[in-house]
């Protein structure tokens, strides 16, 4: 059969990135309190593109998932660049697994136990043999602003935000790492299962700890600063604003 995609492209033109996104591919990913953990990922995956082709091969990118392993660690997500690489006789590959990540939380007085899921994302860059690997965590947080409780006579506005981190890293990095920087760094952490004694609590301590969005960027970054194993980090806070019809962000990026 003819290569179609090997013909010359009527405009020769490289393309940084072609392939393929949404696929869904149940995963095993390393969990801190019990070993492993399954989840299922989506995943994308692409190559670049001399100008002289007119188009790669996609469903090679689905056979290279076939032939991938399955667990999610340093050495298998190179293991499957190196082969998309190779299928796709690319010069480099890009490849993202975004997943939730489940940790099972004890509400703070009762005890009571709930799961709490996060979004986690694993990115990867290959290209001349050299991998630039991300590792990041989406972690929900409780804000009560400052402002609004210094100027108000009775209560403060309180919403819920999002810490964002991305890190690059030496040796091997927990994902309960990251997200226990996130949830650090906010008026309160949120919980999946309040009783009454707990609502009580989770109130009376993030109205305690009144935090501005850049407050929660800054003790985040702080977080990873002193974290031994992080290299580099990027950690966007967004406040889902309660009395504004629109958001408050604040980023930080290292170094």
């Amino acid at each position: 059969m003819e290569d179609v995609q090997k013909s010359r492209a009527s405009i020769a033109m490289p393309i940084d990135r072609v392939g393929v996104k949404g696929l869904r591919l149940p995963i095993i990913v390393r969990d801190r309190e019990s070993g492993v953990q399954h989840t299922v990922a989506q995943v994308s995956m692409s190559v670049d593109l001399p100008a002289e082709f007119k188009g790669t091969h996609m469903s090679r990118f689905v056979e290279a998932l076939e032939h991938w392993e399955g667990t999610l660690d340093y050495d298998s997500f190179l293991t499957l660049l190196d082969d998309i690489v190779d299928r796709l006789q690319a010069r480099s590959a890009h490849l993202r697994f975004v997943f939730p990540y489940f940790l099972r939380r004890k509400s703070p007085v009762s005890g009571a136990g709930g799961m709490m899921d996060y979004t986690c994302r694993v990115d990867g860059y290959l290209k001349d043999g050299k991998l630039t690997f991300t590792l990041g965590a989406d972690v929900p947080v409780m804000t009560v602003c400052p402002c609004s409780k210094a100027i108000s006579d009775v209560g403060a506005h309180s919403q819920r935000a999002e810490v964002r981190i991305l890190t690059r890293f030496d040796g091997f990095l927990w994902l309960e790492d990251l997200i226990e920087i996130g949830e650090r760094a906010g008026s309160c952490q949120v919980y999946s299962l309040l009783k009454r004694e707990d609502e009580k609590y989770v109130t009376e301590t993030a109205f305690a700890n009144p935090t501005f969005v850049e407050d929660v960027v800054r003790e985040a970054a702080k977080g990873l600063d002193e974290h031994p194993k992080v290299t580099w980090y990027q950690v966007e806070v967004e406040s889902f604003e309660s009395i504004h019809n629109h958001s408050a962000f604040a980023v930080i990026e290292s170094q």
